[in-house]
């Protein structure tokens, strides 16, 4: 089994103390995770990818080590955008790599935004951005966040999480994996991770106001490839798939899939470094 030795750091930045890791050598790719996903949750596709590059993973603010200093503010899409452009900061000077999945991939879109030139290339695996979506479908995508917000602060997790399965089309008991993953049980942080993500940022997401033509903008002026990336088992009901098309669409390319479904980048690790080494020319 591969093993990397992470440089673990810490960070100040405005409203919090982020956790991050370091590991490999090479053009700097940031590892933005999805949901409740903290630096943690990439311990086997790090291992694969540090051969090619310094990859940079991190607990967003408000997970597991990256403590708020104030919890009762809410945490905003730009709050997560800026600390990843002083996080990046913190380790190169160059433009650098991003991979997003999900809630990193929304992250990833936002820092293109507001940071023209900070990443030469993202990719953006299923954002969950209701805005990228037409009218009648982004209503539906805020309105099915909103109805797993609401289940949650009334029967907590045990009631939100088959609605959350629903929601991405993931089913635990059945889904395929590699073989020799790392075991991630059900912990205490990862039940409070959850609880936030649901809590808070389902807010954060659905109150965001960013237009999606931004980022487009964005890059084209800095120079920046955005790539738009889907699960290939994911149901192409699942919004966040809709959002991957539709933001592909917007770029006029085609979609690059990944293997497994919308959180394949833990279920297939070796699989996706091979992939993201193919996008990335590595």
């Amino acid at each position: 089994m591969l093993t990397t030795a992470a440089a673990i750091r810490t960070l100040s930045v405005p409203g919090a103390t982020l956790h991050f890791q370091v590991a490999g050598r090479g053009p700097v790719l940031l590892l933005s995770q999805s949901g409740e996903g903290d630096a943690d949750r990439t311990v086997d596709l790090v291992p694969h990818l540090t051969d090619a590059f310094t990859v940079v993973t991190y607990d967003r603010r408000g997970l597991s080590r990256s403590v708020r200093h104030d919890p009762a503010r809410p945490v905003t899409m730009a709050d997560h955008a800026d600390d990843v452009a002083r996080l990046l900061a913190e380790v190169t000077d160059r433009p650098a790599l991003m991979a997003g999945f999900s809630m990193g991939a929304a992250i990833g879109l936002q820092v293109v935004a507001r940071h023209p030139g900070l990443l030469s290339t993202l990719i953006a695996h299923e954002p969950v951005m209701p805005r990228l979506l037409p009218e009648a479908d982004r209503a539906e995508h805020v309105a099915e966040l909103t109805a797993i917000r609401d289940t949650y602060a009334a029967g907590g997790l045990t009631a939100a999480f088959p609605a959350i399965a629903r929601h991405l089309g993931i089913d635990p008991s059945h889904d395929e994996t590699e073989d020799g993953l790392t075991p991630q049980p059900f912990t205490p942080r990862r039940r409070a991770n959850f609880g936030f993500f649901i809590g808070t940022e389902f807010t954060a997401v659905t109150t965001d106001c960013l237009d999606p033509a931004e980022p487009l903008r964005a890059a084209a002026r800095a120079g920046t490839r955005i790539i738009a990336a889907t699960g290939r088992t994911t149901r192409p009901t699942v919004h966040t798939y809709r959002c991957a098309l539709a933001l592909a669409a917007r770029l006029g390319a085609e979609p690059v899939e990944f293997p497994g479904g919308h959180n394949g980048n833990t279920a297939f690790p070796r699989a996706t470094a091979r992939g993201l080494k193919s996008v990335l020319g590595r």
